[in-house]
């Protein structure tokens, strides 16, 4: 089935040096731009992260750090990244969990104010564990009868996720074509910052959704315990948190 766009939307998949989001870094990134009449437009990135690879993570995707010693960084592609993402939404497989979040880190340390939260996102593996249960190679057999090549190379996994979308809609008749509902359908909860760590409760107010403030507003926790702020400020947490937690306290100030 045919995707019904409103603005053009990007599949895209990253391969990153690790899976920590505020200290591990993109080596690929793969998109595949389709507008709204379904024209395609796909591209692929290597990018010297400017740290080295573990073994572990390149016996996972196959990139070497010679293979990227004389890539371009992120902060050299991520102009021309914004100007090609400019007034899209984004789909991927697990991205809500990795990929946007990451994505969204590298905007913030290249020094570019683009907001991913004025976007829709898809999230294909969501919508595949909640009706089928499975890994994106099986998703690509079970909805598409084909075997996926060269998995966990960011091209092959960039298209395939776009396939198993397109059945997906074709397979299930109650998934409505639409990004918005395809979006709203993608989540598990409704994070403030990508990857969760706030999050908003059934009165649309701010949660800490780890430690041991797990399930209190974020405004009473600043004000009960204000040491909390810079603990998490000066903590292992990516840069879109922080700036959440920054702007909910600034919030505050000014109702002052």
């Amino acid at each position: 089935m045919k995707l019904n766009l409103k603005n053009p939307l990007i599949f895209f998949d990253l391969e990153a040096t690790g899976m920590n989001i505020a200290s591990d870094r993109i080596v690929e990134i793969s998109y595949l731009k389709i507008y709204p009449d379904q024209r395609e437009e796909a591209k692929t990135f290597r990018v010297n992260p400017t740290i080295p690879i573990p073994p572990e993570t390149t016996a996972i995707h196959g990139i070497k750090d010679e293979d990227i010693k004389d890539a371009p960084t992120f902060n050299e592609i991520a102009k021309a990244l914004v100007r090609n993402f400019e007034g899209c939404d984004f789909a991927g497989y697990s991205s809500n969990k990795f990929d946007l979040p990451l994505l969204a880190e590298e905007f913030l340390r290249a020094d570019i104010d683009f907001d991913l939260k004025k976007r829709k996102f898809i999230d294909v593996q969501v919508i595949f564990y909640k009706r089928e249960q499975r890994t994106l190679s099986a998703a690509y057999r079970f909805y598409c009868n084909k075997d996926l090549e060269n998995a966990h190379s960011a091209e092959a996994d960039t298209r395939a996720t776009y396939e198993v979308l397109q059945s997906q809609l074709d397979m299930y008749p109650d998934l409505q074509n639409s990004v918005d509902k395809l979006s709203e359908y993608s989540v598990h909860s409704r994070a403030v910052d990508f990857v969760g760590r706030i999050v908003y409760n059934d009165k649309d107010e701010e949660i800490f959704n780890f430690g041991k403030y797990k399930g209190q507003t974020v405004v009473s926790v600043l004000a009960r315990d204000p040491s909390y702020y810079p603990w998490m400020m000066n903590g292992d947490f990516p840069l879109y948190t922080k700036n959440v937690l920054t702007a909910i306290k600034l919030r505050g100030f000014n109702k002052k």
